[in-house]
């Protein structure tokens, strides 16, 4: 089994400046035109210098902000061409590190609130209650979907993304209406919205130029047969959470038989919180076994049978406050040990970090309070926002899989001194310049408290942080100019 690389030399792999950051990002962005670059990478280093904040906001005067309006509503600029330099620069990272890395995938709503639907599209519909009749209402809701692959080392570093693909409904279909007239399982994967699935699973890996060290993530939306074949295809591994009972072995009995027979592998302990949070302990109960998976009756003439392995890991007894844990992941790696499935079950558990990534577009980007009119433009500024929302990611798990990283890996040296002045270390000398140090200043402008007992500082206070570095570097540079 490979090992993951030391997190120091994670960290290295990029600079520390916003400038030096923006242009490792944006040099194998290509535009249909050089002035459509120049205000990419404007635009780019004013939303990085004001997360949060809105264009007007990042731009500060009327000429920039329209510009950037006719940069986002340009129709010889899309979101590839937005994300081209930062898969690029997602693809030099993961190459300067060494061992697995793990891409996770995972589905999001991003909702608006218009008058006329149309230009937008709209996502789902929900219960709206009733009328004075007594009779369901329902509407649509008006947004843009947007899946996204991220790449993780096994520390849990983000390297960037890897592949998003957006878009949008112009008519909301039922899923269980629908059920009623056709069997899912009948219909061609490439005609369902799932396809986005293999899509980006290709899309990734062939990115990243190295299958064998790619294991791709998913919940259990990702249970698809035809994405088990196409990893296949691609040399590429899997780790998923099923929901599907699949035919096993002759096809005369589903994986859940076959597990039933498998004896108890061993006992694991894990440390959560409960709907409370409070911490609790959960014992996990451990069996894995290869199985020949069968695909569905529908496809079997189209796709093979697999041999994977199968790992279930349940609850013992039925804890309070919280649901009982309940994983039943299915993988094409080996698993040999308890030790090899609690690791799977650890590689698992990362898949959580692409939900923090968008929440970091949606509560420290805000995207969703963007004003702008159609799909089109929503997007290109979505994609914008990522780029800003992996940073902020990146610096907050940097300070705690490499702390004794240089802080120059994560910060100017610019910014190392203003936090030295503004952060002030209760009288004791300041020691060697570690990024753990200087990024506990960063989250203490944010409203960090850094008191002994509190945990590592969030995403929340970094953003904070980094746009209260902003305005204070920029005080410093006004004072140099007119002081000297």
């Amino acid at each position: 089994m490979q090992t993951a690389t030391p997190a120091k030399d994670e960290a290295c792999a990029l600079n520390g400046s916003i400038e030096a950051w923006v242009e490792d990002e944006c040099t194998a962005s290509v535009f249909k035109d050089l002035r459509l670059k120049r205000r990419f990478v404007a635009l780019l280093s004013s939303i990085a210098r004001t997360v949060g904040g809105s264009i007007p906001f990042a731009c500060q005067d009327w000429a920039n902000t329209k510009a950037a309006y006719r940069f986002l509503s340009n129709e010889r600029v899309s979101e590839a061409d937005i994300l081209a330099g930062h898969f690029n620069a997602t693809r030099d990272r993961f190459a300067a590190a060494d061992g697995l890395a793990l891409v996770l995938h995972d589905t999001t709503e991003f909702s608006y609130q218009r008058e006329n639907t149309d230009a937008i599209g709209v996502t789902k519909a929900i219960n709206s209650g009733r009328d004075k009749a007594g009779r369901l209402r329902a509407h649509t809701v008006c947004g843009i979907l947007m899946h996204s692959s991220l790449v993780v080392t096994l520390s849990g570093l983000p390297l960037g993304l890897a592949a998003i693909k957006f878009w949008t409904r112009k008519k909301f279909k039922g899923t269980r209406a629908l059920k009623r007239k056709v069997n899912p399982t009948r219909v061609p994967i490439e005609e369902k919205e799932s396809y986005r699935w293999l899509e980006n699973v290709r899309q990734s890996t062939d990115l990243l130029a190295d299958p064998g060290r790619c294991v791709h993530i998913g919940d259990r939306e990702s249970d698809i047969y035809e994405l088990f074949c196409a990893a296949q295809d691609v040399g590429t591994h899997f780790l998923v959470r099923t929901c599907v009972d699949r035919l096993a072995d002759d096809g005369m009995r589903t994986v859940s038989d076959a597990m039933k027979e498998v004896t108890l592998k061993g006992i694991h302990r894990i440390e959560v919180r409960d709907d409370k949070g409070e911490a609790d302990v959960a014992e996990l109960e451990i069996r894995y076994a290869r199985i020949r998976v069968l695909p569905p009756i529908g496809k079997q003439k189209r796709y093979p049978a697999l041999d994977l392995v199968v790992i279930h890991a349940s609850e013992r007894g039925a804890p309070k406050n919280r649901k009982p844990i309940n994983w039943k992941l299915l993988t094409d790696m080996p698993v040999s040990s308890r030790k090899e499935a609690i690791e799977k079950l650890d590689w698992y558990a990362m898949r959580w970090k692409i939900e923090t990534f968008h929440k970091i577009l949606k509560s420290g980007c805000r995207a969703e309070d963007a004003r702008l009119r159609t799909a089109e433009r929503l997007t290109n500024l979505i994609a914008l926002y990522s780029i800003v929302s992996w940073r902020v990611f990146w610096i907050t798990m940097l300070a705690r899989v490499a702390p004794q990283a240089p802080a120059t890996v994560a910060l100017s040296e610019l910014e190392i001194q203003l936090l030295e002045k503004m952060i002030k270390d209760a009288g004791k000398p300041v020691g060697r310049k570690t990024l753990g140090t200087y990024l506990i200043k960063l989250a203490r402008l944010g409203g960090y408290l850094a008191r002994a007992s509190d945990p590592p500082p969030g995403n929340m206070v970094i953003w904070r942080g980094l746009s209260r570095l902003a305005d204070i570097q920029l005080g410093a540079a006004i004072t140099t100019e007119s002081c000297g």
